[in-house]
């Protein structure tokens, strides 16, 4: 592939022409060898990470799913899921041939020229479901994302293999059906805590009526401590299955603003409730902010399963928790005494 030729970009314009226009995105700029970041990627201080505010001692639970149908695998997705909102699973039965052959997809995509890339840009993508872009919005966003994405809604095979991109859509479409058997246990044992006790098809609807799948990636940045790959946030989603590579840099929102890292661990996916989930389980399982830093020398990328209601449905606690909640309010006298 040609390199991207050095051309001055203190002004917005040129910025906009390279990243957006042209397709190169944040990596075209990261392979210009830039020594300083451009002023429009600078975040606010106190969106920044610092080492006084990780807590290095601090990690997220670890669960072995060697054996899916022992209580005490479903009692730890649960506290899990209660207490941190994150952690990650191990031998969980997508094969690690999937994981990195989706990984190298990921770089593939990413790899390609500007011009193929283009064609999946917001102006030019043959779907809405299909969509390659970057951190820019600046009516939105008070300084930019360092990071590069390609995002892809699943609404059927056949579509898929015709609108996604023949880099990476194969791979991903075996990631997403080896990653099935492990959504709908992790979600049967949140369902089970809550006193959901099946998943009929409203409810299956509203947990997984959709999904998405996003490419991410993110560059060599000149400037890391002064910018972010992505900020804080918390997902929409009922649950996100994350695949990291071995560089990490995904952090969880701790206590009073502290920040926990997520080690990359080989052959693990990192789950996370996401807002639709604390929703449905009336606040029981957490949605948690989270992030992701630049690096200095390395380029990351990472690839989110989003598993959500579908775009239309309404969502509220289940019935079932709102009656657990009630039994108990009753069971305990109700009330109070002035």
């Amino acid at each position: 592939m040609d390199p991207i030729v050095a051309t001055p970009i203190s002004e917005s314009s040129n910025i906009t022409d390279l990243v957006v226009t042209n397709g190169n995105g944040v990596k075209g700029l990261s392979e210009m060898g830039l020594k300083t970041l451009p002023k429009q990627y600078i975040q606010p201080v106190e969106e920044r990470i610092t080492v006084s505010n990780i807590l290095p001692q601090e990690s997220i639970p670890i669960i072995d799913m060697s054996n899916w149908d022992e209580q005490k695998v479903s009692e730890s997705i649960c506290d899990a899921a209660e207490k941190w909102g994150f952690f990650q699973i191990i031998n969980h039965g997508v094969p690690i041939e999937v994981l990195e052959n989706v990984k190298d997809a990921t770089h593939r995509f990413f790899n390609l020229p500007a011009e193929e890339k283009r064609k999946f840009s917001k102006e030019n993508s043959p779907s809405n479901s299909v969509r390659f872009g970057t951190s820019f919005s600046p009516e939105a966003e008070k300084a930019l994302e360092w990071k590069d994405y390609l995002s892809m809604f699943y609404v059927s095979e056949d579509e898929a293999s015709a609108l996604w991109p023949s880099a990476c859509k194969d791979q991903v479409l075996e990631y997403m059906r080896g990653s099935e058997p492990v959504i709908q246990r992790l979600l049967e044992a949140l369902m089970k805590r809550i006193n959901v006790k099946e998943i009929d098809e409203t409810k299956k609807s509203l947990l997984m009526g959709s999904k998405r799948i996003n490419l991410n990636y993110y560059p060599i940045c000149p400037n890391p401590e002064l910018t972010v790959g992505i900020g804080r946030h918390s997902d929409v989603s009922t649950l996100t299955i994350l695949l990291q590579d071995d560089i990490g840099g995904l952090y969880v929102q701790g206590n009073n603003d502290s920040w926990v890292h997520v080690p990359p661990i080989s052959g693990s996916l990192v789950i996370n409730v996401g807002d639709a989930l604390q929703i449905m389980s009336n606040g029981r399982y957490k949605s948690i902010e989270h992030r992701v830093v630049a690096n200095g020398s390395k380029n990351r990328i990472s690839d989110p399963i989003f598993v959500n209601p579908r775009p239309d449905d309404m969502i509220g606690p289940f019935p079932e928790v709102l009656a657990r909640v009630l039994f108990n309010y009753a069971s305990r006298g109700g009330g109070g005494e002035a």
